[in-house]
């Protein structure tokens, strides 16, 4: 009951939090690096693109 509860919460699947609570350990968890998004040199592009799309009537709208 324990580890199925502890899975919800982790997102971790009930096996494998059975496993480290019967071996006594605890799985690491690694950073993970930031990283920049490849449409970030065009956002302000979109941006503005959907803004003037916003403005549009609904048949006139690109989605």
């Amino acid at each position: 009951m324990i580890a199925h509860q502890a899975g919800r919460r982790t997102g971790l699947s009930r096996n494998t939090i059975r496993k480290h609570l019967n071996a006594g350990t605890i799985e690491p968890r690694f950073a993970t690096p930031e990283r920049p998004s490849k449409l970030d040199p065009f956002a302000e592009k979109l941006a503005a693109w959907l803004k003037t799309e916003a403005g549009k009537s609904r048949k006139q709208r690109r989605s």
